[in-house]
C-alpha cells in the first residue's frame, strides 16, 4: 500500500536535510561498535498533507525530525501511515549528489520507501523498530512540550554563531548567551545562558546553516536538554539534544508515573482508529467533544505519549498523532523501573510509616533487602536511594517512589 507519491519542490534542500538526518543516525557520541550495529534507521510518517522523517543518533542522545510541509510537496496523499526504513550508504550518497536543478521524487509505502533522482532510483525496505527508539519516542516529546523559545536568530546571526563551534569532541560544558548584539558559545556560565552539553554534536547541522531562513533555539525549564529548529520555506528540521552525550533519551522514564494508572488497550485502539498520522491532537477539544474529565484526558495523553503514539511539534506548540505497530504492553515489558515497582507492590514490600492529608512517609524495599525512606509532601517526592540522590526526578522517578504512587490515593 502506498501512502503518498510525489515530487519534492525544493529537491536540493530536502536531499541535504535527509542526508544530514542519515548522518545523525550513524553518529555515535558514547557507544561501542558492537552497540552501533544493533540500531535501526528513520521512521517515515505520512498524513495531514505532510511527511515526517524522525530518527535518533546511534547513542540515543540526539533526536531529529525533518518535516516536509504541504507547500513543499507536489503529489498525492492516498493514505496516512508510518513505516521504519534503513538508510544505506548508497542512499546517503545519492542525496549528497542531488543538484539544485535536479528532481527528487518520493514514494512512501507501508513496507518500503522509493527515492528517485535524475541519476538514481533507491528503494529502502521496512525494518524492525528498535525498542530503544520506542522508549526514546516516549520521552522526547515530554522534553519538547516543556520548552520555551529562548532565541530567534537570522541566517547571518546563525552563521556567525556556528563558526565558533569546536570541531573536535569536548567533555567541557558550554553555554549559549547573547553578548550585546552577538550570540556566543562560551565555557563560562552567564546570567540567562543555556547549558550546551556535548557541544560538538551541533556540528551535525553545520552544513545546513547556509540555507536556512532563520534558526530558533529553545531551552528546557531545568536545563535537562535543549532544542534547535532550522526554518526553511518548505521544510522544518528539529534537533533535540540531551544535556550529555552519555545520557540517551531511551533511559529517561519521564512518563512512568502516568503509566501506573490503568488505560485499556480498547480505548487506545479506539483513538488509534479515530486519528490519522500527523494529525493535530488537541486534548482540550477532544475532552469537551466527548465529555471526558480533563484530568483523565491528561492521563490518557501521557499514556499515548509514553508509547510513542504522540509527538510534539515545538514550532506550532501542539501534539501530533503517529500510528506505530506496537502496544502499551511492549513498552512496559522492557521498562525495568516500572516492572520493578510493580514487583515491589505485588510482594507487599511497602510499609506506610505516616500518612496525613498532604504527607506520606513510607519504607520501601530496594535491592539487597535494603529499605529506603520515601516521603511525599503535597505533590513532591523524595527518596534515600542512589537514583534519587543522583538524578532527583529529572530522569523520571525511582522505582521506590513509583511503587508508592501505585498504592496511595
Amino acid at each position: 500500500m502506498f501512502f503518498s507519491f510525489g515530487k519534492i519542490i525544493n529537491s536540493y534542500l530536502a536531499a541535504r536535510c535527509l542526508s544530514v538526518l542519515g548522518n545523525t543516525v550513524s553518529s555515535h557520541f558514547a557507544l561501542t561498535p558492537g552497540q552501533i550495529a544493533k540500531l535501526k534507521d528513520p521512521i517515515v510518517s505520512v498524513g495531514a498533507g505532510e511527511i515526517h522523517f524522525e530518527a535518533f543518533s546511534s547513542c540515543n542522545s540526539v533526536y531529529t525530525r525533518v518535516k516536509i510541509l504541504g507547500n513543499g510537496i507536489d503529489g498525492e496523499f492516498l493514505h496516512s501511515g508510518a513505516t521504519n526504513i534503513d538508510f544505506n550508504n548508497q542512499t546517503i550518497r545519492a542525496f549528497n549528489n542531488v543538484l539544485q536543478t535536479e528532481k527528487l521524487i518520493l514514494g512512501v509505502g507501508n513496507k518500503e520507501v522509493h527515492f528517485v533522482t535524475d541519476k538514481q532510483k533507491m528503494l529502502e525496505k521496512k525494518v524492525t523498530l528498535s525498542n530503544r527508539w520506542i522508549k526514546g519516542l516516549g520521552n522526547v516529546q515530554v522534553y519538547l512540550s516543556e520548552m520555551e523559545l529562548a532565541h530567534r536568530l537570522s541566517k547571518f546571526e546563525a552563521l556567525q554563531l556556528f563558526r565558533t563551534l569546536p570541531n573536535t569532541p569536548t567533555n567541557s560544558e558550554y553555554y549559549l548567551s547573547k553578548s550585546g548584539s552577538n550570540y556566543v558559545f562560551s565555557p563560562v556560565e552567564k546570567t540567562a545562558s543555556i547549558k550546551i552539553g556535548g557541544i560538538h554534536r551541533l556540528n551535525l547541522m553545520q552544513r545546513l546553516i547556509i540555507s536556512i531562513d532563520s534558526l530558533h533555539i529553545y531551552k528546557h525549564e531545568n536545563q535537562q536538554s535543549f532544542a534547535i529548529i532550522l526554518i526553511f520555506k518548505e521544510i522544518q528540521m528539529t534537533y533535540l539534544f540531551s544535556n550529555s552525550i552519555y545520557r540517551g533519551f531511551s533511559g529517561e522514564g519521564k512518563l512512568l508515573e502516568s503509566l501506573t494508572d490503568s488505560v485499556t488497550s480498547i480505548l487506545i485502539n479506539e483513538v488509534n482508529n479515530l486519528f490519522k498520522t500527523n494529525e493535530v491532537f488537541n486534548p482540550t477539544l477532544l475532552s469537551i467533544e466527548n465529555g471526558i474529565d480533563p484530568n483523565k484526558m491528561n492521563n490518557f495523553q501521557s499514556h499515548l505519549s509514553g508509547i510513542g503514539l504522540l509527538g510534539f511539534n515545538l514550532f506550532d506548540n501542539n501534539y501530533f498523532y503517529r500510528k506505530l505497530p506496537f502496544k502499551l504492553e511492549r513498552l512496559i515489558s522492557f521498562n525495568p523501573r516500572l516492572k520493578n515497582a510493580q514487583k515491589i507492590v505485588a510482594n507487599d514490600e511497602i510499609i506506610i510509616l505516616e500518612k496525613m492529608k498532604n504527607f506520606v512517609k513510607a519504607s520501601v524495599k530496594g535491592t539487597s533487602d535494603i529499605y529506603h525512606t520515601v516521603i511525599k509532601m503535597n505533590e513532591s517526592f523524595q527518596c534515600t536511594c542512589n537514583w534519587f540522590t543522583t538524578n532527583e526526578n529529572n530522569r523520571g522517578v525511582c522505582k521506590h517512589i513509583l511503587a508508592l504512587t501505585m498504592i496511595i490515593d
